[in-house]
């Protein structure tokens, strides 16, 4: 069942969620390709790294790529991976952000594709940003699941994989082990969401304050599955 969640739409003590790894350490694992758009990179990076001030435990991140070559941001950005698919370490949070080709040529891309599909089977959580989403689902990772991604790819995304259930109008879908979130400024959104839900409603303020956001979750229109 889809519960639709939002400011209008349910009430606080309906969604109010019990933290599922308090005291945790955690690996997020950011998937970056030449391409990657800043946003849907930096946003979630930014949350989950911050978690480290704010509990004990927290979230270690670092980013992989095929190779250990710099990549190059769609923006321009300049970025040196901390590992290769091959050398990349135990994954809890797999993190894909959109890229310029997430919905064309990184798809044909049969290496990362593999590397996706097999840390993705084995996380405890994938999160797409934007048209990460296409990579996901390319991977096999979101069949059975309810997803979103940007709100303009929605016609594409729904042509591409038609047997999916897909929302729009939310800012992310949370089905399963599966976060899928419509991208630029709203990757922050989703990001907090995981960490309320990791570590409680406290820690997700602590961290959004420190990046000037106000976290109250009845505030955000997502979905979630149950």
């Amino acid at each position: 069942m889809a519960l639709s969640c939002s400011q209008s739409g349910i009430s606080e003590e309906k969604i109010q969620i019990a933290p599922i790894a308090v005291g945790e350490t955690l690996t997020a694992g950011f998937l970056i390709v030449d391409g990657v758009y800043n946003s849907e990179l930096m946003a979630p990076y930014d949350i989950f790294q911050h978690t480290i001030f704010h509990t004990e435990g927290g979230i270690e991140v670092f980013t992989m790529a095929p190779e250990m070559d710099t990549i190059v941001s769609f923006e321009g950005l300049k970025i040196i991976p901390d590992f290769t698919f091959e050398t990349a370490p135990k994954i809890d949070i797999l993190v894909v952000p959109s890229a310029e080709n997430s919905m064309g040529t990184d798809l044909e891309n049969e290496a990362m594709m593999a590397f996706v599909r097999k840390v993705g089977r084995n996380s405890r959580f994938n999160m797409s940003l934007c048209d990460g989403a296409f990579v996901l689902a390319g991977a096999g990772l979101v069949e059975g699941l309810e997803s979103t991604t940007f709100p303009t790819d929605i016609g594409k995304y729904r042509e591409m994989y038609p047997s999916l259930t897909v929302h729009e109008n939310v800012s992310w879908v949370h089905d399963s082990d599966l976060l899928t979130s419509a991208g630029g400024a709203k990757s922050y959104d989703v990001a907090l969401y995981l960490v309320h839900q990791l570590y409680g409603e406290q820690v997700a303020q602590g961290v959004g304050r420190g990046l000037v956001i106000d976290w109250k979750l009845s505030d955000y229109k997502f979905v979630l599955v149950d």
